[in-house]
């Protein structure tokens, strides 16, 4: 069981003891410190929270709205609803931040704490930091009886969202209408099943829906990775369908399935994304570092510059700000749109998809093969008390001294036409292990090569 207070917010496992895991005692402490460092920094007393399908979503909102509450903030609780739509929640109530319950991609027994500035995006470092202290000081002070925040709950946000996609400008919804799209949605289980529906129903789009009982009780492992894609995959063949389309349990990240029942890849989510974006807004672009170069292949096509950032949501964002991306995200297929908001948003990113397929009338399985072929194993290596993660890259850095490394982020390690990034998850005690090459075999032998350099390390 598992407890994880980072920057990024607050993460762990429900039951257990109290430090330990998320229990009651830690929600209370984290909301109450995150509460007093609003305090602190905004005159601004109402706070958005919202949540996704987890099993205990429901038992943690009620805890984090009656802290706010007891800390003197008025709470707009959204209740079920989505990542990106929380984000766009928080400036139009001109609230003070925002919390969003979900553990993501993490297995069903996981929940989380996720914190908003005001602009509805991913707390800085320091500012992360700063919470953390107060978190650890335990010094919070509640409001007294006649200052306690008041409660409104509104479940109209979602709405609101998918019609803000609608209006932007590079959404042609008729010519979406016409292309008659029949498409397969793997809701698993969560807020999928109440967000995506209305988005295709307003794009004249025919949909079949698996696992789209909002319960928490995922059907399989909620990353949107191939090997836990079949369901959905072989519903794609059985029912004739265009497309599939897969969310992970807060609708931030999105895969897609071809008609054809192979996987597009989550990778290349974003590629097509930004290959419609740029052919009506040319501009620069902005992944992380462990994202395909695909997309820095599609940028030169289209006259852009791609920079890449150090892994983690706010980090891409603050690299978009700084070269005006015009599009940008995480090869997690995360797409972020800054015009919409500045944060991953899968239900913008079928929007764009399906306008695409609709613009260049072809199957996703050709539009797959017009893109630079690359493929991306993902391993990692499981952390125990005594791996010291920060001493393994340097000796690994010493070790590949002769190839072009990246350290802003980890360690990634450049070969001829591929690469391999090793870098410690901010979400689970693991070292993710990335390698990207023109072929699987290769990048399995390159990926090969550095983890048995890192067990040599650390067996040593």
């Amino acid at each position: 069981m598992t407890l994880i207070k980072s920057i990024s917010g607050i993460r762990g496992t429900i039951g257990g003891s109290k430090g330990n895991n998320l229990t009651a005692q830690d929600l209370v402490e984290c909301t109450a410190g995150f509460a007093t460092w609003i305090s602190k920094n905004s005159d601004l007393k109402k706070v958005v929270v919202g949540r996704d399908g987890r099993i205990t979503g429901k038992i943690v909102s009620d805890l984090v709205c009656s802290t706010l509450q007891m800390m003197g903030f008025d709470v707009v609780d959204l209740g079920l609803s989505t990542t990106p739509t929380v984000e766009i929640a928080v400036p139009a109530e001109n609230a003070a931040a925002g919390i969003i319950l979900t553990a993501s991609h993490n297995p069903k027994q996981w929940n989380a704490l996720k914190f908003l500035n005001a602009k509805g995006e991913f707390i800085s470092k320091a500012d992360g930091e700063e919470i953390l202290a107060f978190i650890s000081s335990g010094e919070i002070e509640y409001a007294d009886v006649d200052h306690i925040g008041g409660y409104d709950f509104d479940k109209s946000y979602i709405n609101k969202h998918i019609q803000q996609i609608l209006d932007l400008d590079l959404i042609d919804v008729q010519k979406i209408k016409n292309a008659g799209f029949n498409v397969v949605v793997d809701c698993i289980n969560s807020t999928g099943a109440i967000a995506i529906p209305p988005l295709l129903e307003k794009l004249g789009c025919e949909y079949t829906l698996i696992n789209a009982d909002v319960t928490g009780d995922f059907a399989h492992n909620p990353e949107p990775l191939p090997a836990h894609l079949k369901e959905l995959s072989e519903t794609v063949v059985k029912t004739g369908a265009h497309l599939g389309i897969s969310v992970d349990p807060d609708v931030d990240r999105l895969a897609f399935v071809s008609e054809n029942g192979d996987m597009f890849g989550e990778e290349y989510t974003l590629v097509a994304v930004a290959d419609f974006i740029l052919g009506k807004k040319p501009g620069n672009t902005v992944s992380n570092l462990s994202s395909t170069a695909a997309l820095k292949d599609v940028t030169i096509k289209n006259g852009g510059t791609y920079e890449a950032a150090a892994v983690g949501e706010v980090n891409v964002v603050n690299k978009m700000k700084e070269t005006n991306a015009v599009i940008g995200g995480e090869g997690n297929g995360g797409v972020i749109f800054p015009e919409l908001h500045y944060g991953r948003d899968a239900l913008v990113g079928i929007a764009f998809m399906l306008n695409l397929l609709a613009e260049r009338e072809m199957p996703l399985s050709e539009l797959k093969a017009t893109y630079p072929t690359y493929t991306i194993i993902k391993n990692k290596i499981q952390l125990t008390p005594e791996i010291d993660v920060d001493g393994l890259l340097s000796k690994l850095e010493k070790e590949y001294a002769a190839n072009e490394l990246n350290t802003v982020d980890g360690l990634k390690i450049h070969f001829d036409g591929a690469w391999v990034h090793l870098r410690k998850s901010n979400t689970e005690p693991i070292i993710r292990v990335y390698a990207e090459a023109k072929t699987e075999e290769i990048a399995a032998d390159f990926i090969g090569q550095v983890q048995n350099k890192a067990n040599e390390i650390l067996n040593s």
